[in-house]
């Protein structure tokens, strides 16, 4: 990689949103793995910035000890780490005060999904960014594909691997600007090989692993098409003459016994965000799930799963009726939705949906609207 001058056109692009408004502007640099080299190009935007006499400073940025890139840190201003101490070790985390007390024109902010020490200000980095973004303070940061909420499942699927640290899927669609950093299979396994990307000794074990060809490939697709997808939706906001289909939204349905509910509302959340519209979230609470009759663990559950879907960026709609049918058309209507989502009919709770004919129920007062079921597996 080479160095950007002044003339870079990524720095370009991002003063001119800078300008346009004293609002917070965002950019985020994705990429499908890491060692594709993000860090790297946000720190050629950086000093290309500078260059051009914007107050831009290092809020937090992890090198992973690769030479070139910190090498780019330079004479570059640093905000000093704040020290804090967790069960009897001393870490270093990114001091939010000091960014905020600082007011840079662009903050530089590194490992977007990370988890704060306990005891910090937010539990997680975004949400330091967003608060960041609210004082008025231009932001560029960075963030590999598996760490998005709605991906979670089925990066788990190609890698084996449960990604612990996740961002909502809203940080994409908060951002300015979304840059995709792409290297072909080859040019990255190429990388790792050389040592670009982690010490020599764990080559060997990253190459069996995570590093495999064919799971590079389809984070790599995923990658392209969530980039492709951010691009639709700037085109949609900022091209109001561009001819449109129709303006989806939907509603993924759940229940407090369905042991799917995670997956149809990840699906859920992830239609939406490939046609950049609003979902919604129902949960018709029956007689029998009223009060002491409901089970502990599905009270749990139930709640674990009206947070995913607030995380998610989903309205939550709770109804109390033993009329599912009917509940889910008056939603639907009156939330102008394009498509439900339910899960399969051998799935509790769906189960009773279909015994009772309650499904047939829904067909016949859905049969005059435009409106789409969807069975998710």
């Amino acid at each position: 990689m080479s160095s950007q001058g002044p003339s870079n056109p990524d720095a370009s692009r991002f003063l001119e949103l800078i300008k346009r408004s004293s609002r917070g502007k965002f950019k985020i640099y994705i990429g499908m793995i890491a060692g594709v080299g993000k860090t790297y190009r946000m720190l050629q935007e950086a000093r290309a910035l500078r260059k051009n006499g914007i107050n831009v400073q290092i809020g937090y940025v992890e090198t992973h000890g690769r030479a070139e890139t910190a090498e780019l840190v330079g004479d570059l201003p640093v905000i000093p780490r704040k020290k804090t101490f967790y069960k009897g070790k001393e870490l270093e985390e990114m001091d939010l005060g000091a960014i905020l007390a600082r007011s840079p024109e662009v903050v530089v902010v590194d490992e977007l999904a990370h988890t704060n020490v306990p005891g910090s200000r937010n539990e997680k980095r975004w949400q330091d960014v967003t608060d960041i973004l609210d004082a008025g303070i231009n932001v560029i940061s960075a963030v590999n594909i598996q760490h998005l909420e709605s991906l979670n499942a089925e990066i788990q699927r190609i890698t084996g691997i449960e990604v612990k640290e996740r961002i909502p899927d809203k940080m994409l669609n908060m951002a300015d600007e979304v840059v995709n950093i792409d290297l072909t299979s080859q040019e990255l396994i190429d990388r790792l090989k050389a040592g670009k990307i982690y010490e020599r000794s764990k080559v060997a074990l990253a190459l069996s692993n995570f590093f495999r060809e064919e799971k590079i490939l389809q984070l790599r697709e995923i990658a392209l098409k969530q980039v492709a997808s951010q691009v639709l939706r700037k085109i949609d906001l900022e091209i109001p003459s561009a001819v449109r289909f129709r303006k989806e939204v939907f509603l993924a349905c759940i229940s407090a016994n369905d042991a799917s509910a995670k997956k149809i509302l990840r699906k859920t959340a992830r239609l939406s965000t490939y046609y950049h519209s609003r979902f919604c979230v129902l949960y018709v609470q029956r007689r029998r799930e009223s009060g002491m009759r409901i089970g502990l663990a599905s009270q749990r559950r139930l709640i674990d799963n009206f947070k995913l879907a607030t995380q998610l960026g989903g309205e939550l709609i709770h109804v109390k009726s033993d009329h599912v049918a009917k509940v889910i058309a008056e939603t639907a209507a009156q939330k102008k939705v394009t498509t439900i989502c339910i899960g399969k009919p051998h799935l509790s709770p769906w189960q009773l949906l279909f015994k009772k004919n309650i499904f047939n129920q829904l067909l016949k007062r859905l049969a005059d609207k435009d409106v789409d079921i969807v069975i998710l597996s």
